[in-house]
């Protein structure tokens, strides 16, 4: 269960398993308040993630050219 224990500025601190993160208000429901329940769902994005090696692969090409 992931609670929002407070907001701080543009940020929201959030319990977990008697831990604390921060967020940034932005992601967080329009609304959402201290005591709030949130769900978090993470996921892994292969195509960002193939696209992003291929343009540091690139990079380093046109960096270490003869």
């Amino acid at each position: 269960m992931f609670i929002i224990d407070r907001i701080e500025g543009q940020w929201a601190v959030i319990e977990y398993k008697s831990k604390t993160f921060n967020l940034p208000l932005s992601i967080l429901p329009s609304g959402a308040k201290e005591g709030d329940i949130i769900q978090i769902q993470i996921s892994l994005n292969e195509e960002a993630a193939e696209v992003r090696k291929e343009a540091i692969n690139n990079l380093a090409e046109e960096l270490f050219e003869d």
